[in-house]
């Protein structure tokens, strides 16, 4: 066929009808937030049937918690019942942050325990018996923490020794080495005054601390959402309502100010104490790290997947490392609040059930022990939930037996719900 032949018969044949673009999929759960509360509503009910169950559970078992405890005996909610909680969950609940960090990688710390006992036994060697000056005590005692947990991390990321491995070793050989320093007596008193004395011991007297915090935290809280929303929409991402964001700091301003109102108001209310602030501040510093930068996101990363994130060009050795040592410096700074409500540093600290104590309290706060899943403020859920329970079963007169086997039972209901939850997930495809 001729050129001439082909261009006329090109000439001749109808133009294909232009195919209309296919409208891009949306993933319905963008648009939650732009349907307002009922979009809140359905998005609710999805992750419920998908077993996506967040720390629904434990604010569940906190609100049922204290409702019975209340009916039972009426100082449960007083203003030293309040600060009880808030001051002996603030050790144990630093501790429990790092071991959040630490099952985030899927991996567990049998061995903050020892490393808190540690750290108060360095405390109170360099302070109180050679003279060291108290504040720097208190930092070398962390670094020691510190460097005790990076050791753990290299020997399990570089050696390629089990984390279970390694940290049991570990809880056997820094027991040992908190009793070599602890010497033939055994303990060491906390002096009056101190610095680890004041870790529990004070209390801002003064109700505009209380109060200001409570400011501080509802302020802090809404900014947060407010800037959130702002950068979604920046990005053309839905973004939650203004409707919402004044809900959500409207619930949370009712909490802050009835628990200040209860530390300051009645009659003997010792004010707000340090502790609480210092775990308050621990908690904000760690789930800023977790949740806002690149560091947080390759934990995440590397507990979802290590090979994964080995391919996606993230350091999992370095990251392995720096969360040990993250558990390691907590424990040790864990280990002062507990010297000083113990009165000083002994060769026991950190023995019994300190280590469950602080592994129960980030599972039932919602951490999962399978790895890359969990939140910082498990932490704090969790511990809210022992504390209370003790504190509860203390005011009823029950014997400490009866407190162990209701919050092993506690703890075992977590784990469970934790396993269907991820066994849900997987039949409905989202893992």
């Amino acid at each position: 066929m001729s050129d001439l032949t082909k261009k006329t018969a090109d000439a001749t044949e109808p133009e294909p009808a232009e195919t209309p673009a296919a409208p891009a999929a949306v993933d319905p759960r963008l648009l939650v937030r732009e349907q307002g509360f009922a979009g809140y509503l359905d998005e609710f009910a999805r992750r419920l049937r998908g077993g996506e169950l967040g720390s629904l559970p434990v604010v569940v078992g906190l609100l049922v918690i204290a409702v019975v405890f209340q009916l039972k005996n009426s100082a449960f909610l007083s203003a030293d019942s309040l600060a009880n909680i808030g001051v002996y969950t603030s050790g144990l609940g630093i501790m429990a942050v790092g071991i959040v960090f630490v099952l985030l990688l899927g991996e567990i710390d049998l061995s903050v325990g020892s490393v808190a006992g540690v750290g108060a036994a360095v405390w109170a060697v360099l302070s109180v018996t050679h003279g060291v000056g108290d504040w720097l005590a208190v930092l070398l005692a962390v670094a020691a923490g510190a460097a005790i947990g990076t050791l753990h991390g290299f020997f399990f990321a570089k050696v390629g020794v089990p984390a279970f491995v390694v940290t049991l070793a570990g809880f056997l050989g820094w027991s040992g080495l908190q009793i070599w320093l602890m010497g033939k007596e055994g303990s060491i008193n906390t002096p009056s005054g101190s610095v680890v004395e004041n870790l529990t011991g004070y209390y801002f007297e003064d109700k505009a601390a209380a109060y200001g915090l409570a400011l501080v935290a509802v302020l802090a809280y809404a900014g947060s959402l407010l800037w959130e929303a702002r950068r979604r929409r920046a990005a053309a991402l839905p973004s939650r309502p203004a409707s919402e964001i004044a809900l959500r700091t409207g619930v949370v301003a009712v909490l802050a100010f009835a628990v200040a109102y209860v530390l300051n108001e009645p009659a003997g209310a010792r004010g707000l104490p340090l502790a609480l602030v210092l775990f308050l501040a621990v908690l904000v510093l760690a789930d800023f790290v977790v949740r806002r930068t690149s560091y947080g996101r390759q934990i995440f990363a590397v507990g979802g997947n290590a090979e994964a994130a080995r391919r996606a060009g993230i350091n999992v050795n370095r990251i392995r490392v720096t969360v040990f040592a993250v558990s390691g410096m907590l424990a040790a700074f864990g280990g002062l609040f507990i010297a000083s409500l113990s009165g000083g540093a002994t060769k026991n600290l950190g023995a019994g059930n300190t280590l469950m104590n602080v592994i129960a309290a980030a599972v039932i706060g919602g951490t999962s022990l399978f790895g890359g899943r969990g939140k910082i403020w498990s932490a704090l859920l969790g511990m809210l939930v022992i504390q209370s329970i003790q504190q509860g079963l203390n005011l009823l007169g029950m014997a400490s037996e009866i407190q162990y086997m209701i919050t092993g039972a506690v703890l075992l209901a977590a784990v469970v719900i934790d396993s269907l939850s991820r066994r849900t997930q997987k039949t409905a495809g989202r893992t």
